[in-house]
C-alpha cells in the first residue's frame, strides 16, 4: 500500500504530488535561515573555543603524556591532533622544537632481539598519518620534514614465504634495516622508504615516491621506484 504511494509521490508531476515532495523535502532536511550577524558571531565564538580546547588538551594533557614515555632533551615539544599511537617495544628519543602530528603511528618491530630505537633530532616536523615502522633504527636528523602519509617502512610484519606467512610467522631479519635521514632532508607526501636506505643530507623525496636505495646529498629523486631527477 505504502510503496505505490511513495512512488506516485516521487514520479507524478500533479500539483498535489509536488506539494507532497516540498513538504517531504522541508520535514525531512529542514534548514534554519542564516541570522546576519548572530552566526558569523558563533561562528568565531565556536572556532574561540576549540582553539581553547584543543591548546588546553595539548598542554597539560598529550603533550605530558608522549614525554612520559620518550628519552632526550625534548624541550619545545609540540603535537597537534592528539598523541601519536606507539605500538610494540620501541625505544623514543626526541630532540627540540619536534613537532609531530597526533594522527601517526610510531612502531617496533615485537621480532627484534634489541629494542628498536627512533632517534629524532632537533626541529624536526612529522607530519599527518605518517608511519614510523622501526625495524632496527630509524634516525631522523636536525632539521628534517615528513610530509603527511609518509611511511618509513623499516620492517615488513610479514615474511616472504607463503607458507610461513599464513601460519602467522614474522618477517624474518634479513628483511629489517636501518631508515636514515640525514639533516635537512625533505621527504613529500606520500613517500614510501623501506629498510636499509639512508637519504642524504638535503636531499628532496617527490611526492609519492618509494625509496629502495640510497639517495645522495643534495639531490631531487622522484618515481617508484625513486631515481634522481636533480641535482641541487
Amino acid at each position: 500500500m505504502l510503496l505505490p504511494i511513495k512512488q506516485w509521490v516521487k514520479t507524478n508531476d500533479s500539483p498535489q504530488a509536488r506539494f507532497l515532495r516540498r513538504f517531504a523535502h522541508l520535514i525531512l532536511n529542514p534548514q534554519i535561515p542564516v541570522i546576519p550577524g548572530v552566526h558569523s558571531l558563533l561562528y568565531l565564538l565556536h572556532k574561540l573555543v576549540l582553539k581553547l580546547w584543543q591548546e588546553g588538551t595539548r598542554i597539560i594533557y598529550f603533550t605530558p603524556l608522549l614525554k612520559s614515555q620518550v628519552t632526550g632533551t625534548k624541550q619545545q615539544l609540540y603535537l597537534y591532533s592528539g598523541l601519536p599511537l606507539i605500538l610494540g617495544s620501541l625505544s623514543i628519543s626526541l630532540g627540540n622544537r619536534v613537532r609531530i602530528s597526533g594522527i601517526s603511528t610510531l612502531s617496533g618491530r615485537s621480532a627484534s632481539a634489541d629494542k628498536p630505537q627512533l632517534i629524532v633530532g632537533d626541529n624536526v616536523d612529522i607530519g599527518w598519518q605518517n608511519t614510523l615502522a622501526v625495524g632496527t633504527r630509524i634516525v631522523l636528523e636536525d632539521d628534517v620534514r615528513l610530509a603527511g602519509r609518509v611511511f618509513l617502512a623499516g620492517y615488513p610484519g610479514h615474511p616472504l614465504d607463503n607458507d610461513a606467512r599464513a601460519q602467522g610467522a614474522p618477517d624474518n631479519d634479513e628483511q629489517v634495516g636501518d631508515i636514515i635521514i640525514k639533516q635537512g632532508a625533505w621527504l613529500g607526501t606520500g613517500v614510501t622508504v623501506l629498510a636499509g636506505v639512508t637519504i642524504g643530507q638535503g636531499a628532496i623525496i617527490g611526492a609519492g615516491a618509494v625509496v629502495t636505495k640510497d639517495v645522495p646529498a643534495f639531490s631531487i629523486a622522484a618515481g617508484n621506484p625513486a631515481k634522481v631527477v636533480k641535482t641541487l
